[in-house]
């Protein structure tokens, strides 16, 4: 694909270093320890071993190594005895979990003699392992390529040689690295316009589902929070679902009938997390419209983490900048997962905590399924807080019409005459459409009495 991009499968031993910044503007507000923890997760999905880990205070950042001169030399002797200590697998990987400039990474390389890598690379990483569709792997390419092309000048070590040529094979005297970058250039051209051709694909099938148009609910939330187990209890479908973080890459979509008799369609998404890779962000975004497209939206939270509150604010701000707004969007549920986890006296308190809130929240567990149903009657109420009151008209002979309305309406009052029946019925805008062009020899929504 591009320089300095081997897999990482052979390799078995990694120490993962989190750097809590202490001081100035990039001063971290989340937890250290629950950041090292996740970061060690990070690691354990691409199926390394992790050998050593630990938090590193940094008051200031160091432009050249990102740490100081004593944190580099005690790493260096620390990396050199577990790869002393390790023959049968040595060694190779330093995780560094924050942000890298190019020239960091490759004097930590150089110094400490493994391959270092930084959160984007590693997430990057786990994407590629995960991705299964060729929608899916187009994304990773373009996050990596984009991520890649900034870090040429640390992936070759032949830039002085020149190179001579006609046409496409390169021109008299180009050097190694501006062929790389003007293949990586046209490479991701090419593939933004098959992720267009993607985004207009999705475009069509949403705009296929308005035509039949059961409502959409979007489960988004942090990674490994518990959205395809969730997803696979109110389907009973089979996604993958697994404790380990970027587990779903793929959104799936199935047919959800709720307790009134209310059909949607329910979408698993992929799951956010901190510091989310901005090239990630733009190549996901064909993926990530079907959240912004979604009539209702499921927060999906893991209540047993201790920084469960930081994880919605990143949620919040991922969503914030697919452009739902600056706070909590209007149309969100959240659901507190994993309350199976907790002890009895934290459950209480999660419960205070709810009721006095302004906005619906439901406590449930999708392993064991406790206030699943709750959830989905929830989701019934908010969806018919947003439907339409309407008297309606029928004539005797309409039987396919009235069949239809008790499927997908809420039937409040019925009055049989001998001019025909009159029907007092409740259901979304969506339906009250889909009604009058199936049928419309019986008018219009503007033509019946319509209350909110």
């Amino acid at each position: 694909m591009i320089a300095d991009t081997r897999s990482l499968s052979s390799t078995k031993l990694c120490i993962v270093i989190h750097p809590h910044f202490v001081k100035g503007r990039s001063a971290s507000a989340a937890d250290p320890e629950a950041r090292l923890a996740e970061a060690v997760a990070l690691v354990n999905a691409l199926g390394l071993v992790v050998a050593h880990a630990e938090v590193v205070n940094l008051p200031v950042p160091h432009p050249g190594t990102l740490f100081g001169a004593g944190t580099v030399d005690r790493l260096a002797e620390l990396i050199g005895a577990l790869a002393e200590d390790s023959v049968a697998d040595p060694l190779r990987i330093a995780f560094i979990d924050s942000a890298m400039s190019p020239v960091q990474q490759r004097n930590l390389e150089r110094r400490w003699q493994c391959k270092v890598l930084d959160r984007t690379a590693l997430i990057l990483e786990i994407f590629g392992d995960r991705a299964r569709t060729a929608e899916g792997e187009l994304q990773v390419e373009l996050a990596a390529l984009n991520y890649q092309k900034s870090r040429l000048v640390r992936s070759w070590t032949h830039l002085e040689r020149q190179r001579g040529g006609h046409g496409f094979l390169g021109g008299p005297g180009e050097a190694q690295i501006e062929t790389d970058r003007r293949l990586i250039r046209e490479r991701i051209t090419k593939l933004r316009q098959q992720l267009a051709s993607v985004r207009r694909t999705r475009a069509l099938h949403r705009r296929a589902r308005k035509r039949v148009p059961f409502p959409v609910v979007a489960l988004v939330g942090y990674t490994n929070a518990g959205k395809s187990t969730l997803f696979n209890r109110l389907t009973e479908a089979e996604v993958f679902a697994a404790d380990q973080v970027f587990a779903t890459l793929d959104p799936t979509m199935r047919l959800v009938r709720l307790p009134s008799g209310r059909c949607i369609i329910l979408s698993d998404t992929v799951g956010f997390i901190s510091d989310l890779p901005i090239e990630l962000i733009e190549a996901f975004r064909a993926t990530l419209e079907e959240v912004t497209e979604a009539d209702f939206i499921v927060h999906v939270r893991d209540v047993s983490q201790p920084d469960s509150d930081r994880q919605k604010a990143d949620v919040n701000s991922v969503l914030a900048s697919l452009g739902l707004g600056d706070s909590e969007p209007e149309n969100l549920l959240e659901a507190l997962n994993k309350t199976d986890l907790l002890a009895d006296e934290e459950r209480e308190q999660l419960a205070n905590r709810l009721r006095r809130d302004q906005r619906p929240g439901i406590m449930l567990s999708a392993k064991t399924g406790e206030g699943c149903s709750d959830l989905l009657a929830t989701l019934d109420s908010c969806l018919a807080s947003q439907a339409l009151c309407v008297e309606l008209h029928l004539p005797l002979q309409a039987g396919a019409e009235l069949a239809w309305l008790y499927a997908h309406a809420e039937v409040i009052e019925r009055h049989d005459t001998s001019a025909g029946i009159n029907l007092r019925l409740r259901l979304s805008p969506a339906d009250a459409a889909r009604f009058f062009r199936r049928y419309p020899d019986l008018g219009s929504i503007e033509s019946c009495a319509v209350k909110n």
